[in-house]
């Protein structure tokens, strides 16, 4: 169990404390969402907490298989819902792999990725598109 602290600053801006580590990071409501869009909205997190559980995941298998991921770069692209109300209806990622296409873990990689828990938590009615590319 992990606790996270949060406490509103005013101005449409948090201050969220991670519990274990006491590290603390601050969201903003976005620009079109009558913020200032200063730092990450919370829906910015959300599409951030799927990139990286997505490198973790497969940060964890390639180091069980001996398996060098440095360099991996993933973008996520959220995009807001246009009807009310406001949500996330689309969380677009491309992964690219620093591997040969034809490397021999690269459905246990894919899989990795398609099994963080960030991924299977999100609503159903969240697009996902996943586009996995293999750069080396």
């Amino acid at each position: 169990m992990v606790n996270i602290s949060i406490r509103y600053e005013g101005s449409l801006r948090c201050a969220a404390t991670h519990g274990p580590s006491g590290q603390t990071l601050f969201t903003d409501a976005p620009v079109d969402n009558h913020g200032k869009g200063e730092s990450f909205s919370p829906t910015d997190l959300v599409a951030t907490a799927l990139g990286t559980c997505m490198a973790t995941i497969m940060g964890i298998v390639a180091e069980r298989h001996q398996i060098d991921l440095a360099g991996m770069k993933i973008e996520v692209t959220k995009e807001m819902s246009k009807d009310a109300p406001r949500r996330i209806a689309r969380l677009a990622t491309v992964i690219d792999v620093p591997l040969p296409a034809d490397h021999p873990d690269r459905e246990l990689l894919e899989r990795a990725a398609l099994t963080c828990p960030v991924h299977q938590s999100l609503h159903p009615e969240i697009e996902k598109p996943l586009d996995f590319r293999w750069v080396r």
